[in-house]
Order: C-alpha cells, then structure tokens, then sequence
C-alpha cells in the first residue's frame, strides 16, 4: 500500500478505492458519490465483486467519535441482522467500508407519516434494544452533554444569547427524575435520523433477511433506550399522534404510558446535544454548512420540549 494520503483533501480515484480494496484490483467498478453525511464523504462502489459504501471520517471528528467503538458497533449489529456487513475498517486511511444494500431506499422524514411502514421502522429499533448486545462505548445522555459543553469552552467561545449552564442544570434535574440507572443501559443507535433507515425495495426481498437496516453507528454505545427513540423523534418531527404510534408499535402493547414519558423526557438531550455539536464544527470545521442556525433550531426545540414536559406531566425542573 503506498503512503497514507489524507483522502479528504484528493480526488476519490479508481486508483484510491484499489488501494483500500485490492482484492476488486481488475474489476470494473462505478463509483458514486452518496449524499447525507454533513462531516464526512462517503461514496458507493460497485462492480461484480460487490457493493459497498465507502465512509471517509470528517475533520476533527475524533472529537466525538472512537472509531474502534464504531467498528465494533456495525460488527455486533451486523451480525443481529441490523447493520449492514462491515467490509473493512481502516482507521490509518480514517475509512470504514461496510456492504451497501443493493436495491435500497434511504428513509426521508415524511415516510414516517406512513402507517403501513410503522412497524417496519419500529421492528430494528426494538432489536436493537433486546438484542442483549454489549457495546464498548458508554452512553450517558447527561455526561455526553456536559463532555460536549466542556469541548466548547476549550475553544474559548462565547455563546450569550443561550443559556447553556442553565439548560444542562435542567437536564440534571430531569435526568435525575428519569432515574435510569446505567445498568438498566441497553445497546442503543443514538442518531436514528430518517436518513439511517435504509429499506429493502421490491424484487430485492430474495437477497436480503430483514426489510429494513439501519446504518451509521458512529454514536451507538449503552444508553437509555428511551433516548434513543426521544432522538429520532426530534430528528424526524411528527405530530404527537405519529409519536403515539410510534410508541405503541414499540412497546407492543406494554407499558405504553410508562414508555411514553421516559421519551419525553429524554427529547431535549438529544437537541442540546446537537446544539453544543454544532456550535463546536461551527469553530473546527472548513465545511460550508450553516452550522449556527441549524444548532440554534436544535436549542429551540430542546428548550421547547422542556416547557412541555414541565406542563404535560407538572414537573418542577
């Protein structure tokens, strides 16, 4: 293999996939530039040898993400039939490479309106949970925010017209109310955006064992499960009633109410998350993306959700 080269910065080659896949060298391969991801590149490959997605790790996104955690996330998840295979993890080239599913369909927000797909989406979620998987990373929703918080101030930037310390304050409060202990922790996605929902399309069936899978496991490790569902709904934003839906396919008839609540209150640490996520790029990274206004929405809506909590259920936080 020649030298490491930062494949950020170069053209994505022929040339550059034969030396991550050597075994395809002689094939004829169409690559394909994929949309979704704001960090990193990704690309499809494909040729009689396979099909396969090429992930290329965004600047600084070491931060975040240990990508030894993540490879080890596809792999259990893989081998569950949740995740996609993974075909190779390269961290010296900073690229994982995990099988593409032929024939698929990337979910977009409005298909969680769909009733006839509900439990289609629901079904990995909730094996993902029960799967009794163990993943290395440990994801406390609180501790992962205040980590977030901690980066940010590093970088010696000021923030005013957001009332950071006191919104986390909050969530101490509501997570210590949620009163989930980490031992209660199940194997959890953690960024179950819609774009993640990959589904098997009509007359691919045959090739694959589950309709749906779900990819980018960047973020999973053990968490609440009630965060995991409480993320997806403020990255999807459905009415209350497709919420609703959602739950009952979930919980299968089980402690609906229960269920319901804990989501509720684990829904503004995903957003002051993301928030704290964003205002970090915004300092660290060279990508033209809007990353103050899409973490001012992501603020709003955590602050949002707070006060609804406060009324829905009178909590005093």
């Amino acid at each position: 293999m020649s030298e490491t080269k930062n494949l950020l910065e170069i053209e994505f080659t022929k040339d550059i996939f034969f030396e991550l896949m050597p075994e395809w060298q002689g094939s004829e391969v169409d690559i394909k530039i994929l949309s979704g991801g704001i960090t990193n590149k990704l690309y499809r490959a494909q040729s009689e040898m396979g099909d396969v997605a090429v992930r290329i790790y965004g600047d600084k996104t070491e931060l975040f993400i240990d990508r030894d955690y993540e490879a080890d996330a596809i792999e259990k998840m893989a081998g569950v039939e949740i995740s996609p295979k993974l075909i190779k993890y390269l961290p010296e080239w900073s690229v994982t490479i995990v099988e593409y599913i032929t024939g698929s369909y990337t979910l977009k927000n409005p298909d969680f309106l769909n009733e006839e797909l509900r439990e289609k989406i629901v079904n990995p979620i909730r094996r993902i949970h029960n799967s009794g998987e163990l993943l290395p990373k440990l994801f406390n929703p609180l501790i992962e925010v205040k980590k977030m918080a901690g980066i940010l101030e590093k970088l010696n930037v000021r923030y005013s017209e957001f009332d950071i310390e006191g919104t986390i304050n909050i969530l101490a409060r509501i997570f210590k109310i949620a009163n989930i202990p980490e031992n209660k922790y199940t194997a959890s996605h953690n960024d179950l955006l819609a774009e993640n929902f990959i589904m098997v399309t009509e007359g691919y069936e045959g090739k694959y064992s589950e309709p749906m899978y779900i990819i980018d496991w960047e973020y999973a490790g053990m968490a609440p499960r009630y965060y995991d569902i409480g993320d997806m709904f403020q990255e999807i934003l459905v009415p209350r009633e497709v919420e609703k839906s959602i739950v009952e396919h979930y919980c299968e008839g089980r402690d609906f109410d229960k269920n319901l609540y804990l989501i509720d209150l684990f829904k503004p640490f995903p957003d002051i998350y993301w928030f704290l996520w964003s205002m970090i790029q915004k300092n660290i990274s060279k990508i033209e993306f809007d990353f103050y206004n899409y973490g001012k929405v992501k603020y709003e809506n955590a602050r949002g959700n707070i006060d609804f909590i406060k009324k829905e259920y009178n909590l005093k936080v």
